[in-house]
């Protein structure tokens, strides 16, 4: 079984670990908290760490992972399903299932790691090494971190915690300013990576690398918080840029030569792989991945009744990125030479053989044949560009490694193909366009793995961002591409959102299977295809469960003071 011993540590470390809280605020009982016999070895040190891989993160990589950084930034869509609806048109409220479950998620990452870090200091036994010690307190640090990078993009001013004890029925909690905030996060990933080592001391752990990609991320995004005029702080894009490219020259990583390789099971921590969500078969709920549950377009790929995703895909706006594919506002058929499409989104006659599907004759009897994705029928008005992306089939093809709402695969988080774009796009920093050889020669290495010619440039933010897109979509991260632009200028990033179709249409193929084109077409009786962005709704209220126990969290927020 992949992943084996992070599994396992974690099942044993359960037993010191607090509970996932249903609201953050509800802390355990002190005496809960730890068994003070279990930091006694490097080994149960480790195995106390393993749950910040999986099981903490859970309600976010459920549904909020997509849903906010796919749905909400606009390269997904949702057709008809009401929960998500307020996410594809920029009304997400506070009870909307993507945003409790997102902000309960980032703050049990929180807490968990909290209690980590004082039960290591407060319990290890002499025999722990100080580097496993650190290593631990390290990965505790960089998952707080990512937790904080969630929370302070998607709510602005959230409350610090670091430790959870001493807000214990603390009504009054307050939140901490944006700029204090991405300071806490930049000192957990500098302690991070300080102390993790460069190579993985298990399968799936994070390293230095992967702290210092995270950070390059930071840095670049920080330098639109700290923006005067929209001119970007450079000491911060400078910072960006060297630690990007320390990871691409130093990490020993490399970016896998074809990238419908990243998704093909089994693709877990590969060479490309900076950090991931380490999730495996299980019949325990808790570390197996029910994300792929939300994707599957119908039951006929998925083992059970899995297929919840037949609604959700590729938005208009996300395919028309896609050079070629869109001709003539769609009437005309196009294709395209990037295979990342292929590789993310299914269109009909495309056809995948590493995933069973289930078939029916006119008499109801079931067959089954390797993937062809099914054609909208002549009258239909609407189909979808379901997801491929993490989609890995049933039984038959994962080795009976999966059963219903329990995969096996991984969830990314940071991978090397980030590092280049962030190289890209600190060089270009407050510029219009960058001809910057470095910055063009790692902007190609991502663009021509795609299967596209050489890009002559110059580059600019937009072309910057819409690979980001084609790269990175149904991987959480568009939303968050655009917060960063948002910092040094938040009209642009309403005006992207403003223009953006987010609504329904229906593809045909030129024949099936095999089809050299498609044809694009809006659906006639929907009228209001773009979101409206602005001010008063560009960041996520705090969920409603959570305001009304802390009405602190309604107060100014003020800047946290570092000990």
């Amino acid at each position: 079984m992949k992943n084996k011993y992070l599994y396992l540590a974690a099942i044993s470390a359960l037993s010191v670990f607090s509970g996932c809280e249903k609201e953050f605020l509800e802390r355990p009982p002190q005496d809960t908290l730890v068994d003070a016999n279990f930091f006694k070895t490097n080994d149960q040190i480790l195995a106390a760490s393993a749950p910040l891989y999986t099981v903490v993160w859970k309600d976010y990589v459920d549904k909020s992972y997509w849903a906010l950084g796919d749905v909400r930034g606009g390269t997904l869509q949702r057709g008809f399903y009401d929960v998500f609806k307020n996410d594809v048109m920029f009304r997400t409220t506070g009870i909307d299932v993507s945003n409790v479950e997102a902000y309960r998620s980032f703050y049990v990452v929180v807490g968990q790691a909290n209690t980590l870090i004082q039960n290591i200091n407060r319990y290890a036994g002499a025999a722990v090494s100080p580097e496993i010690k650190n290593h631990a307190i390290a990965e505790a640090r960089f998952m707080r971190a990512m937790a904080y990078f969630f929370l302070v993009s998607n709510y602005g001013p959230v409350p610090i915690i670091e430790n959870n004890l001493e807000l214990l029925n603390n009504a009054d909690v307050t939140r901490n300013t944006v700029e204090t905030v991405w300071e806490f996060i930049s000192r957990d990933l500098e302690f991070a990576a300080a102390n993790l080592p460069t190579a993985p001391v298990q399968p799936g752990r994070i390293t230095k690398w992967s702290a210092e990609g995270m950070l390059a991320k930071v840095f670049l995004t920080r330098a639109g918080v700290e923006s005067k005029g929209g001119a970007l702080k450079q000491e911060y894009l400078d910072k960006a840029k060297e630690l990007s490219e320390r990871v691409i020259t130093m990490s020993g990583k490399a970016l896998l030569p074809k990238y419908e390789d990243l998704f093909r099971f089994p693709y877990d921590n590969n060479n490309e792989s900076l950090f991931e969500q380490q999730w495996v078969f299980t019949s325990d709920y808790g570390y197996a991945n029910t994300m792929v549950s939300q994707l599957n377009f119908s039951n006929d790929i998925a083992p059970g009744s899995d297929g919840w995703g037949g609604d959700l895909g590729a938005s208009w706006w996300m395919l028309s990125l896609y050079d070629g594919l869109i001709q003539d506002n769609g009437t005309k058929p196009g294709f395209t030479l990037d295979q990342r499409l292929k590789a993310t989104f299914m269109l009909p006659g495309a056809q995948y053989p590493e995933i069973t599907q289930t078939v029916r004759d006119a008499a109801g009897n079931a067959s089954k044949q390797k993937l062809v994705f099914p054609a909208p029928a002549a009258a239909d008005q609407f189909s979808f560009a379901n997801v491929k992306k993490y989609v890995i089939g049933n039984r038959d093809d994962v080795g009976d490694q999966v059963t219903q709402q329990r995969y096996p695969n991984n969830t990314y988080m940071i991978r090397l193909a980030e590092m280049y774009l962030i190289y890209a796009e600190a060089a270009l920093g407050s510029n219009f366009s960058t001809s910057d050889k470095k910055a063009l020669d790692y902007f190609n290495k991502v663009h021509m793995r795609a299967g596209l010619p050489v890009y002559e440039g110059p580059l600019t933010w937009d072309i910057i961002f819409q690979e980001r897109a084609k790269e990175f979509a149904v991987e959480g991260q568009i939303w968050y591409d655009l917060v960063r632009l948002h910092y040094s200028n938040p009209q642009k990033a309403y005006d992207i959102i403003n223009s953006q179709d987010r609504e329904i249409f229906v593809i045909r193929p030129d024949r099936m299977p095999n089809p050299t084109g498609w044809t694009f077409t809006k659906t006639s009786y929907v009228t209001a295809r773009t979101a409206t962005a602005n001010s008063g709704n560009f960041l996520l209220p705090i969920p409603t469960v959570e305001q009304s126990q802390a009405p602190g969290l309604r107060n100014p927020p003020v800047p946290y003071v570092f000990k």
